[in-house]
């Protein structure tokens, strides 16, 4: 019987950290491919939309420069090699007007002089 306790916990603390991938939590190595991958992805969409290097990496700030570099370096590559023309990138986008600035100004609430008005109506 004082066998049996240590050996159950060891098993279901073992069965815990076996079940951490079902859970969803990425490892560090796993984190570090993603935001590779992103990166790549990132600099390679920039290069297709014929942009530059510098224009890639300040509209991407929080991505990894090398691996924007990477992605932006073997898509260019690609397109050379398949003879493929960039595709200009859309427009820029317009800076929106703030919600007060657009809000229709508010319907003229009645006050208690217009109640006796419209009861006498």
């Amino acid at each position: 019987m004082r066998r049996l306790v240590p050996t159950l916990i060891a098993l279901l603390s073992l069965a815990g950290t076996a079940g951490c991938d079902q859970l969803g939590i990425e490892s560090a190595a796993q984190a570090a491919a993603r935001r590779e991958a992103e990166g790549k992805a990132i600099g390679a969409g920039c290069r297709h939309a014929a942009r530059s290097v510098e224009a890639c990496y300040a509209l991407n700030k929080k991505a990894d420069k090398a691996s924007v570099f990477a992605g932006w370096k073997e898509m260019n590559e690609y397109m050379a090699e398949n003879k493929i023309e960039a595709v200009p990138p859309p427009p820029e986008p317009t800076t929106v007007a703030s919600a007060e600035d657009a809000a229709e100004p508010e319907p003229k609430k009645p006050g208690k002089g217009d109640a006796k008005k419209t009861a006498a109506h």
